[in-house]
């Protein structure tokens, strides 16, 4: 029998949104004294419960705004949930924002060991894989050139390139295998592959039902912060082919926006 490694248990996650600007602390610290702070209660999550069993692969869908992202940054730590627990049952590698902690004035292999630094990784073991990192990158070239002249995509190249160095429990995948060009995004998904052989449980979250239907056994619907639907691929991809052609402007985004952290 499978070990479940990976439980959300009715997570809610609420954002108090400012209802009007603040430029400065000094105005924050007048208007909150005199309590002219007004805030708008929105719920990017509600009441979301699911389990993941060792080596299961599940693709998140939905459209822009459903909760998709803020749910992954739930599970991986970066947001504590409102209301309800994570549990989580191995170590964790979140490819969220690929290159996010990177330091513009610094060079990229001194980012290898910063950004490393930041997930965790030791020195010695960023010295062991320091070859690996930039080789996968294809960025030996500008491997002493600073950030600040790399283009997003060689970033995002390199951040991916030092995030999946190691073998996680636990794959967090927020659309990252859509990064660089076409022969680095062949690259990117055969290497997320050879992780998944070795049994690793991952949640990805991509708006390319093909690409999930290739890469997962699971899929999970969210709509407004709730869960539609959860189980087998097959038949969850058959409830959100449905949606979609029940109300594709409403899966594609185009009836409602909703405030970019809650993508």
């Amino acid at each position: 029998m499978s070990k479940e490694i990976l439980k959300v248990n009715h997570v809610g996650m609420k954002f108090n949104l400012s209802k009007e600007r603040v430029d400065t602390l000094k105005d924050y610290i007048l208007k909150l004294i005199k309590g002219q702070l007004k805030y708008d209660e929105f719920w990017a999550l509600k009441d979301v419960t699911f389990s993941l069993n060792k080596g299961d692969r599940v693709g998140i869908l939905g459209m822009n705004g459903a909760g998709k992202s803020t749910l992954l940054k739930v599970i991986a730590g970066v947001f504590k949930p409102t209301e309800g627990t994570v549990t989580r049952g191995g170590k964790i590698v979140p490819l969220l924002e690929l290159g996010a902690g990177f330091e513009r004035q610094y060079t990229g292999a001194e980012n290898i060991y910063l950004y490393g630094a930041m997930l965790g990784y030791s020195k010695e073991f960023i010295d062991s894989k320091y070859e690996e990192i930039v080789e996968f990158s294809g960025l030996r070239k500008f491997i002493d050139v600073p950030i600040q002249n790399y283009s997003s995509g060689m970033k995002s190249r390199l951040g991916f390139a030092i995030a999946t160095v190691v073998d996680p429990e636990i794959l967090i995948l927020d659309e990252v295998l859509s990064v660089g060009d076409g022969r680095f995004r062949k690259k990117s998904e055969e290497k997320i592959m050879s992780m998944f052989e070795k049994k690793v449980t991952v949640l990805f979250v991509s708006h390319n039902l093909e690409q999930v239907r290739r890469l997962c056994n699971k899929a999970l619907i969210l709509s407004e912060g709730r869960v539609i639907s959860f189980g087998d691929i097959d038949e969850v991809s058959a409830v959100y082919e449905k949606m979609m052609e029940e109300d594709p402007d409403l899966m594609s985004g185009k009836k409602k926006k909703r405030k970019v952290m809650n993508r």
